[in-house]
């Protein structure tokens, strides 16, 4: 697998019975030409020995933050890693992970991690349906962690059942599988819109939304990320985004995200319009303040240009458009009706009836609609889970 040569990884192991099966991991890992760093919990090291997985992965085992040759630096381990993998995760290694409970080495690097962080769960079938556990799943996840699932069969208390750890060449194909898709948009380019519009009332004053930014940047990072270049065209917003493939315009009003998306539409195989524009603007903007002189104030307004129903009108049959739907109510409907009317091939929608979804937090809900009438529904996880869902759906998927 050359999608792991020259890959770092880390591999925790946590006190399961299943951890003999990290040996074989340790072993296809290091043969499809990975760096591989094998961190073990005290209550793995009662299942399998230090010795055996430093002999497979030729680098010293670590098993606790502090050994008799000093420090073993897990902020240094954090960083050093391109993935880490942690096979098998026991329902208490799963919930001290989600809890951000930081008393072993594997917690402490992956509290440390920049890298993607993949669990692979390994437990009896009661413990891995308990709600707590799932719980600590989902929380695991909407974080932007990986879950490989658990298979099926016989386990060691003689129940049948989910919860036996995946296959180690299970896991190394999923890990595989993950960094091939960092190259998997190499060769496209897509607009992207983020953030509100402000619509000037005076030198002072603005109409605008609660729009962060967040959704957006994150798709444009996602997409550079796996090998795309992304224009994004990004409204008044707090967010600094900067890395390689990323141009970055900067605009205020409605009227200049328009002109700039219009722009660079044509240069594009994908626009995803996940900005919240104002739909209506002051049809005139004060050159004063305006200075307060009763007890109301009443304001002409008119409508903005459709950035959405505009690309639609002049979109090739080589190019595609996705757009987002913000909606308090019958989501579903206006979302379908946005979608037929505006010419997309895709529709996100997101509703302010779901918790812990909208506007200015880290983690959305969101359902993707298609021309072809097909629709995918996902839980609630965080943006940077969520961008990957929209890439995967509307981007690789649909080619």
């Amino acid at each position: 697998m050359q999608q792991l040569t020259g890959k770092k990884i880390i591999l925790g192991v946590s006190g399961s019975i299943a951890a003999y099966k990290a040996v074989l991991l340790t072993r296809l890992l290091v043969q499809a030409g990975a760096e591989v760093q094998v961190l073990l919990t005290p209550a793995a090291t009662h299942f399998v020995t230090p010795l055996t997985f430093s002999t497979l992965s030729k680098r010293p085992v670590f098993t606790e933050v502090t050994s008799d040759e000093g420090w073993n630096n897990h902020v240094e381990l954090g960083l050093w890693a391109d993935a880490l993998v942690v096979a098998p995760a026991t329902a208490n290694t799963l919930a001290k992970l989600a809890n951000g409970i930081c008393d072993n080495i594997i917690a402490a690097v992956y509290l440390s991690a920049r890298c993607p962080v993949f669990v692979a769960p390994a437990m009896d079938v009661d413990m891995w349906h308990h709600p707590s556990t799932q719980a600590n799943v989902q929380r695991l996840l909407a974080y932007g962690n990986h879950l490989i699932p658990v298979g099926e069969g016989e386990l060691a208390s003689g129940l049948h059942g989910a919860g036996r750890l995946a296959e180690p060449e299970h896991i190394t194909t999923a890990l595989a599988a993950y960094f091939d898709r960092q190259s998997d948009l190499k060769g496209q380019k897509i607009l992207i819109t983020a953030g509100p519009t402000y619509e000037a009332i005076d030198p002072v004053r603005f109409l605008g939304n609660r729009s962060s930014g967040k959704m957006g940047v994150a798709l444009a990072e996602a997409i550079c990320a796996r090998g795309g270049e992304v224009v994004l065209v990004l409204g008044p917003s707090a967010l600094r985004p900067q890395m390689p493939g990323l141009e970055v315009v900067r605009v205020e009003s409605a009227q200049e995200m328009y002109t700039a998306a219009l722009a660079a539409f044509p240069q594009c195989h994908t626009a995803i319009l996940a900005a919240a524009v104002a739909d209506y603007r002051p049809a005139t903007a004060a050159a004063e303040k305006i200075k307060k002189k009763g007890d109301t104030l009443t304001l002409e307004l008119v409508k903005n240009p459709d950035i959405a129903a505009a690309l639609g009108q002049q979109k090739q049959p080589h190019q595609r458009l996705v757009g987002f739907a913000l909606e308090t109510h019958e989501g579903e409907a206006h979302a379908r009706e946005k979608l037929r009317r505006k010419h997309l091939d895709f529709i996100v929608l997101n509703t302010l009836q779901d918790s812990g979804a909208g506007f200015a937090v880290d983690t959305n809900k969101v359902t993707i609609f298609g021309a072809d009438n097909k629709v995918h529904y996902f839980e609630l996880k965080s943006k940077q889970a969520v961008a990957q869902d929209i890439i995967n759906t509307t981007l690789v998927s649909a080619t």
